[in-house]
Parts: C-alpha cells; structure tokens; sequence
C-alpha cells in the first residue's frame, strides 16, 4: 500500500499551511532523509523530510497551494515493489479555494500613498531557480543573485555552501528605471509601484496585530531610565579577564524584566475568557527583525539565568533566526515581549502587544540628556522604556509598580544579585 506523506504540524497552534515548492518530483527516489518538499508557515519555512524509502508516486496537492490544513494527505509514496496501479483510483483533494484579485480602481487626484519597498525579486529566465530557504536568505544578505548559481545539491537544488562561495555583491538585476519625466508633462496621479505578494508571514502578521490593536483595551506608560551605573557596571564585565560572551544592555533589561516580573507578579498575565492567568515563570520573548517580517524567539526562565547565559542564547537565537533555523519551541509561546528599536537610534516608540501575552515593553536608545539633580543642571544617559498592557488583566497600579521596579533595578546593578 502507499505511504501516505501528510501536511505536518510544525508548531502546536498550527492547523494549516501553505505547500511552497515540491524538491521531488514524481517519479522520483526518495531516501530517508530527503527533502521532499518546502511548507510555509506564518513564522518560517521549513522542509518535510521523508521517513521512508521508495518512489515519489504522486503528487496530490501542487506546489504553492495556500490553507492545506494539518494532516491532509499530500502526497503518495510507492514502496520497493509497488507499480503505479497501486495508485489507481486515488483523487488529489480539491485545492483550497483562493482568493481573488484585487481590484485596482480608476486614478484619481487624491494623494496616494506609496507603497513598501518592494523585496528583492529573484528570476531565471526559462527556468525555476530552486534554492533552499537557508539558501535564499543567505544570497539576499550577500546581495548574490541565484539566478547566476549553479547549485550542487539533488538536481541542481542551490545550497547553503553554494551561495557561501559565491562572490558578494553579485546582486540581482535591478528593475528598468523608468525614464525621466519631461519638463512641463502633468505627473501620473498613481507613481509606478511593483506588486509583491504578501507572503504567508506577513499574512499573519497583519491580521494578529489587527486583531491585537482592535481587540486589545490597552494602555502605555513611560519612564525615563538613567544607563550610567548599568554602563559602567557592563564595561567592566566585559573587560574582565576570562570574559568570553560580551553582554549587551539589552541581555541587562531581559534580565531586569523578568527580576521585575518575579516582584510584580501580576503583571506576567493572560486574559482569557474564562480566567486571568499568572505565570509562574518569565519566558521573555525578544523581538528580532527577519527578512520578510518579525519573529521573537524566547529566552526561556529568564530570572534564573545570569547575564552570561542570556546573553549567549539571546545572540544564538537572534542568529538561528534570521537564518530560518529556529524550531517552533524555541517562538512559541512566551509570557512577555521586549521590543527594542533603540539599537536603531529610536528615542521612544510603542508597540503592539503580542498576543496572548498581556504585555510588551518599548526599549529606547540611551543617550546622553541634560537632568536636574538637587536644582543643578548636570548630564547623564538615559533610554525612554515605554510599557503597553492589556488592561483586562493588567490595571494601571500594577503597570506603574512594574516599571518602577524595572527602573530601579536598572538604575542600580547591585539589584541584579539580590
């Protein structure tokens, strides 16, 4: 009989997917252990591996289809023996239906807004450039157009280690720029645009935090943190002999948040219909930008770990991440985020809570600021932390006391070890 191969479930609150290339074709050997195709999640792309030996039979779901919900049958796999009658009378399922295309209306004069700048498109002509996931992140990095690769993995597949020996800076080729206007010719009211399709991440992204911002009774609060003390308290960690692992001030406030949740327990909670729940342990989720949109992978039991160990997975993490590496435990779940732009020079911002968690904190760049101190004017860093809660579980006293402790804990080191 054949072995049936179904969509996975790569996380636990997965129930569909979108089936983004096949890697084998039909009729094709499979071994244990071969790629067999690429699935589409709203947080990653990940390969399906084959747990059995024999011929790729059929294809019952095509490449690119979106909404294969979890443990559909995608496919069929002849076992050493089996002919293709074995596949007689087998029915691919009906595709998922799909949404159509959006209708574009008439200019008119009205302002329009440009549009995001569109992501790098990479195309062979005549052909399909087949790429790993990995493969393709890494050439976006590089700036290395797949197109001009020839790949060394099964038929031609383009590789990590491909793309690592290609020289960089062979970038894609560029659009056409468009000609330059002529003088005194009226400008179009809609600028020309690229359409990029919205992919399966950026899909979830719109619609949680749509969701979150409509849906979500929440509140923010500011407090301005002086960095001083924590500054010097890090060079000299860092400088110490035997330092290893640098600590960042942002592995300093994952480990002052979750030391703060442990004292204001209150504020490390879900809502949910029919309770409120108080975690027991700080999961701090930490925001990290990828290509194509945002992931935060989780540093696990935060407030029993020191700097050292934080800031090793926290880089670790950020690193797997980026290159698509990271498994569904490792960003699912989490019981409170940290979002910080301030490495990007952003003075102060707010975020969006991260459902379900109850909480997210804003980190603002430090920098040096003039403060009054015993009526003298004096100077001193400080970064601009701003906390969102949901205020169904999280009243305004309980948020006050928990950015008070974060920013006393901040302002002086020696609370790190109490």
């Amino acid at each position: 009989m054949p072995i049936q191969i179904l969509m996975p479930a790569l996380s636990p609150t997965m129930t569909e997917g979108k089936l983004a290339k096949w890697v084998k074709a039909e009729g094709d050997k499979v071994a244990s252990g071969d790629v067999l195709a690429e699935i589409e999640t709203d947080k990653a792309t990940m390969e399906i591996e084959a747990v059995e030996e024999g011929t790729l039979g059929k294809i019952l779901v095509a490449e690119g289809t979106e909404g294969v919900a979890v443990n559909q049958v995608i496919a069929l796999i002849l076992e050493d023996g089996e002919d293709a009658s074995a596949l007689d009378g087998v029915v691919a399922p009906p595709p998922a239906p799909v949404a159509p295309a959006p209708v574009v209306a008439a200019p008119t004069p009205a302002p329009v807004a440009p549009p995001p700048a569109p992501q790098a498109v990479l195309t062979r002509t005549g052909s399909r450039t087949i790429a790993s996931p990995l493969a393709r992140r890494l050439a976006a990095a590089k700036g290395v157009d797949l197109a001009a690769i020839t790949g060394s993995g099964p038929k031609g597949r383009i590789v990590k280690r491909d793309v690592e020996g290609a020289a960089p800076g062979t970038a894609a080729p560029s659009l056409a720029p468009s000609p330059p206007p002529i003088p005194g010719a009226p400008l179009s009211p809609v600028p020309d645009f690229e359409s990029v399709p919205n992919s399966t991440m950026r899909k979830a992204i719109a619609r949680r935090l749509t969701e979150s911002a409509r849906d979500i009774p929440h509140f923010n609060a500011s407090v301005d943190v002086r960095l001083d003390a924590l500054l010097d308290a890090r060079k000299r960690l860092n400088t110490r002999e035997g330092a290893a692992q640098k600590i960042s001030v942002n592995d300093f406030v994952i480990k002052a948040v979750a030391l703060a949740l442990a004292r204001v327990p209150a504020c490390n909670a879900t809502y949910t219909e029919e309770a409120t729940l108080y975690y027991k342990r700080a999961d701090i989720s930490v925001a990290v930008s990828i290509d194509g949109g945002l992931i935060t992978p989780i540093i696990k039991d935060a407030g029993n770990k020191g700097l050292a160990v934080i800031a090793g997975e926290a880089k670790a993490l950020a690193e797997r991440a980026r290159a698509g590496q990271l498994k569904p435990d490792e960003y699912e779940g989490g019981t409170f985020t940290i979002s910080n732009m301030g490495m990007m020079g952003v003075k102060s911002f707010t975020s969006i809570i991260n459902p379900p968690q109850g909480a997210i904190l804003s980190v603002g760049a430090g920098e040096l600021r003039p403060i009054i101190t015993n009526g003298a004017l004096s100077t001193a860093t400080a970064m601009t932390l701003t906390l969102a809660v949901d205020h169904r579980c999280i009243d305004g006293a309980t948020a006050a006391a928990f950015i008070g402790e974060l920013k006393a804990i901040l302002e002086e080191p020696l609370q790190f070890i109490l």
